[in-house]
């Protein structure tokens, strides 16, 4: 056989598995297609009904949304704007408390230094002579008991029989 022969049997082979590469890719693309179809009438269906829901209702509440936002925004800076305030009351209300207690520790203080400085005083004004008075007054009490009771010695004679007993 001559090579012009080979050449056209090779090149009729070539054509041959071409075009049924061709007619497989075509049944595969129209199976492929019908799957396609199928998916998109379900998505149709299915998704696009609640797409368009979604959407509606984003379009719906986004003003609420962003009024709930503006709203939540003046609420935290009227918090903050509060808590400052209050922390300052506190603060003040902490400084002059302990000021009060320090008062109140200094006066208890004194107070209890002029007590003792009274409790003193008395007791050298008033305790101290009346204690001295009291002591002079015992022994001249002793010594008029003495003196008396050795008169009465004296004039009434003990009898023997008083003191056997």
């Amino acid at each position: 056989m001559d090579s012009t022969t080979i050449f056209i049997a090779v090149t009729a082979f070539a054509v041959i598995l071409q075009a049924s590469i061709l007619v497989a890719m075509y049944v595969a693309m129209r199976k492929t297609s019908a799957k396609v179809e199928a998916l998109t009438e379900e998505v149709r269906t299915k998704v696009l009904p609640t797409a368009e829901l979604a959407h509606s209702m984003i379009v719906e509440l986004r003003p609420k949304i962003e009024s709930a936002v503006s709203n939540a925004s003046e609420t935290t800076a009227m918090v903050k704007a509060q808590m400052q305030r209050l922390d300052a009351t506190i603060t003040d209300v902490v400084d002059r408390t302990r000021l009060q207690v320090i008062r109140a520790d200094e006066l208890v203080t004194r107070t209890m230094d002029r007590v003792e400085d009274a409790t003193e005083i008395v007791h050298q004004t008033v305790v101290s002579p009346v204690q001295k008075i009291s002591g002079l007054m015992q022994g001249v009490t002793a010594a008029l008991e003495f003196l008396m009771s050795g008169r009465r010695r004296q004039s009434e004679p003990v009898q023997q029989d008083e003191m056997f007993i």
